[in-house]
């Protein structure tokens, strides 16, 4: 059912996205989605965790440069999830429940995802003592969100190695 849902979403986006159409394509009734979700977002939500999972890897090439350049490639690579990012967000600035459910699943698990990167450099005497981690997530995942929903200025690998640039001039 996830993959009808992203399929429908990439196909339609997220505004004409319904539950009856998840249903359609997954080949079941629209009271079978329900009973396991309550909302499109909801399920939306759902297939990009597991869509993440898969795609976004965390790497560890030993170096904070490397595991910076690696990990902002694979995340950026997913700019084509950009309407389901936009709708998600969307949707989380008018549904508090949702708000939760999206920082505390999908947010703060990408971020995690990038602190074990950077604890793994501080280990290892890459990052200046005194350097505040969230802040520099903030950053990485600023320039994101800002990027993805301006869409004003690329979001890509070059994007990625500049940003990763910024950022160990800045902790060194």
């Amino acid at each position: 059912m996830l993959d009808a849902a992203m399929s429908e979403l990439q196909e339609h986006g997220y505004a004409a996205l319904t539950m009856q159409g998840i249903a359609a394509t997954a080949g079941v009734g629209k009271q079978t989605i329900y009973r396991w979700w309550p909302s499109k977002a909801d399920v939306v939500l759902d297939g990009l965790v597991e869509l993440a999972d898969k795609r976004i890897t965390v790497p560890d090439t030993g170096s904070l440069p490397g595991d910076l350049t690696a990990f902002l490639a694979a995340t950026f690579k997913e700019r084509g999830q950009r309407p389901v990012l936009i709708g998600l967000m969307a949707e989380a600035l008018l549904d508090p429940a949702f708000a939760r459910a999206f920082r505390d699943r999908f947010l703060f698990s990408r971020r995690a995802a990038l602190r074990g990167i950077l604890d793994r450099a501080a280990e290892r005497g890459e990052i200046a003592a005194g350097t505040d981690p969230e802040l520099l997530m903030d950053i990485v995942y600023g320039v994101l969100w800002y990027r993805l929903m301006l869409d004003h200025a690329p979001l890509d690998e070059a994007t990625g190695r500049d940003l990763t640039g910024l950022l160990i001039r800045a902790v060194s």
